[in-house]
């Protein structure tokens, strides 16, 4: 094999390898868009949020309660 064609695959197999990584990337960060948009959406449930808020003042609130007797 002459230098040449040792060369042109050289480059085709970086080429390949560079624009593989290149598509793992753009995979990468549609998935991240997505899930991006997926939390934002579920952020904007304003019943569910104050629910899940409600959920931890009362375990805060029991929490506070059970301690305080050990004094």
């Amino acid at each position: 094999m002459d230098s040449s064609k040792k060369t042109a695959a050289a480059m085709a197999a970086v080429m390949t390898y560079i624009r593989q990584g290149e598509e793992a990337s753009a995979q990468a960060t549609a998935a991240s868009r997505q899930a991006a948009a997926a939390a934002i959406s579920e952020s904007l449930n304003i019943w569910g949020s104050s629910g899940r808020q409600s959920i931890m003042q009362t375990r805060t609130l029991m929490q506070m309660k059970s301690f305080h007797g050990i004094k």
